[in-house]
């Protein structure tokens, strides 16, 4: 078989589990992905068949669109409400609804971002998750990413809630973490929809229980 199927990843699997799971389902070994989607994060992976995978890198390149929930308060190690608490603050006054919309719009650009721990990034052949494991804190090589817009804000303290439409390579847990260091109280992501790619959209796409 040769194409493309659009799939709305759940949470709890990982990318590469969608692909071994579609490798038994259709009974074909070339399968690949276009982006990595983590556990936590669910939304559009879209998935290329047999011919088709010539077509992963050209489609990984695209910008994406995501929605997102941070805590504000909190920071874990893993930059998520699934990792392990490393401090909370408590939200002050005056970070009001009026302040976090303006440091959200200083994100609106291109600048280096430093990549999570946990994360597939490879340092000297060692993915950085593998460091984390292990205990260990690796200085990490920030990386240029673009935010092209923030919009669909909902404030609902300590959460916010918002639309992002970025460059590939970006982290929405290291945006998150990010502005929590500007705002000077932290965040942690609590949820991440992969909303579109390259014009895919979540109706677009299957299950895999369809």
């Amino acid at each position: 078989m040769d194409g493309i199927i659009n799939i709305y990843k759940e949470q709890g699997f990982t990318s590469f589990d969608v692909v071994a799971k579609l490798r038994g389902i259709l009974k074909q070994k070339k399968i690949g992905h276009t982006g990595t989607l983590y556990p936590m994060a669910e939304g559009v992976l879209i998935v290329c068949l047999g011919k088709a995978t010539k077509l992963v890198d050209l489609l990984a390149k695209d910008d994406k669109c995501y929605k997102t929930t941070m805590r504000l308060g909190i920071t874990t190690d893993t930059e998520d409400i699934s990792g392990k608490i490393l401090s909370e603050h408590e939200v002050s006054e005056h970070i009001n609804e009026q302040r976090i919309k303006s440091v959200l719009a200083e994100y609106v650009k291109t600048y280096d971002q430093i990549p999570p721990m946990y994360s597939a990034i490879k340092k000297d052949g060692k993915k950085l998750y593998e460091y984390a494991r292990e205990g260990f804190l690796v200085e990490r090589t920030p990386r240029s990413v673009t935010i092209f817009s923030i919009t669909d804000i909902s404030v609902k303290l300590p959460d916010v809630t918002f639309t992002v439409h970025c460059s590939k390579g970006t982290y929405i847990r290291s945006l998150c973490r990010d502005i929590g260091e500007t705002l000077g109280c932290g965040a942690t992501m609590t949820a991440l929809i992969r909303e579109e790619v390259h014009g895919v959209k979540l109706e677009d796409c299957y299950r895999l229980s369809e």
